[in-house]
Formats: C-alpha cells, sequence, structure tokens
C-alpha cells in the first residue's frame, strides 16, 4: 500500500481534541497511521489576525488513491467542523497531503508534492523528525 505524509493543523477550540478526532477519524477510513510527529505550536502564516497553531505530521499507509484520500479528508474537516470562510483563517482541523509515495500530480484540487510545504517550518520539522531521509531529499531537490 503507497506511503503518504499528511500535515495536521488546529487553531481553534480544544486543538489537543480536534487533533486527537482527526488521528481517530482517519483510523476509522481504514488510513494506517504508522508515524506521528511531535505537536508543536506555532504562529500563524498568512491570513488576518488568529491563535497559534498546533501541528504535526503524521506517516500513513492508505489504499486510497491521492484524489480519494483528499475526498477523505474533506470530509473528516467537515465532520469535525471546519468551515472554509476565509483563506488561511482560523480552523479548528486542517488536514494537508504533503507527499503520496513518489507520484507528482497536479490537478485542480490537489498538488502533490504539497506546493509550499519547504516553505513552512511548522511542517518541515515535523517531518523532519518522522522523515529525515525524506527531508534531506526535498533539501537536495530544491536546490537543483
Amino acid at each position: 500500500m503507497p506511503i503518504s505524509y499528511l500535515a495536521l493543523g488546529s487553531n481553534l477550540g480544544n486543538r489537543h481534541s480536534y487533533m486527537e478526532r482527526a488521528l481517530e477519524e482517519l483510523k476509522k477510513q481504514g488510513i494506517e497511521i504508522l508515524k506521528t510527529s511531535s505537536i508543536i505550536e506555532t504562529d500563524p502564516v498568512g491570513g488576518p489576525v488568529q491563535s497559534k497553531y498546533l501541528n504535526a505530521v503524521l506517516k500513513v499507509k492508505t489504499s486510497l488513491l491521492p484524489e480519494e484520500l483528499l475526498l477523505v479528508i474533506n470530509a473528516i474537516e467537515k465532520k469535525l467542523g471546519r468551515i472554509r470562510e476565509i483563506i488561511n483563517g482560523p480552523r479548528v482541523i486542517d488536514i494537508d497531503i504533503l507527499l503520496y509515495d513518489d507520484v507528482k500530480l497536479i490537478s485542480h484540487h490537489l498538488m502533490i508534492p504539497h506546493p509550499r510545504m519547504r516553505e513552512r517550518k511548522f511542517v518541515m520539522n515535523p517531518l523532519k523528525e518522522i522523515a529525515p531521509d525524506i527531508v534531506s531529499s526535498l533539501c537536495l531537490l530544491s536546490k537543483q
């Protein structure tokens, strides 16, 4: 089964609870969580003034294709109460697909690898914690 890396973030309500609930919902959808980074607290990037985020990265195994995984993630976000009103605005939960095996994908709804992941320490630091080889590879690719 393909290996994927997902980023989680939350800055509204009981942030820890939303992160835990997202993990449980992913498992209910048959997504096997192989590794979880530490949860870190970070300042928001972009968007309106808002509270600090909790962020983490997951290594998962799934039989879902990338677009199917995105649909499942969007359904989980909606189930947990995410409302998409303001770009980069506050949210109870945010789940992004960072990487999916060696797939490179550009569609109207999804880009893999995630187009801004290398710019975001709140993604790269947790990713480095659970997948240092991948971060090294990404850094080498970005220098070419």
